[in-house]
């Protein structure tokens, strides 16, 4: 039996983890601190199937037919 990865279903967006560099960047980019990115709890299946940590900051990139593209990013929080 084929094990269900959650990633690969048709609703789920693609899910990336930025590195150190890219999210130094991107918080310089949109002139913010981590605190004022959403957040996404380290307990979303996502997040532990594509191995992200406390902190790191996710990529997320939807494909709508009317919007087309969106990208949106969130920081891994601890769950509580």
């Amino acid at each position: 039996m084929k094990e269900f990865k959650v990633t690969d279903h048709i609703l789920v967006p693609k899910h990336e983890v930025l590195s150190k560099e890219e999210k130094i960047e991107l918080l310089k980019k949109l002139n913010i601190s981590e605190k004022q990115l959403p957040k996404i709890f380290d307990s979303d299946p996502v997040v532990k199937e594509i191995g992200a940590k406390i902190g790191n900051v996710i990529k997320i990139t939807r494909n709508s037919p009317v919007a087309g593209k969106s990208i949106y990013y969130r920081i891994v929080i601890k769950s509580e």
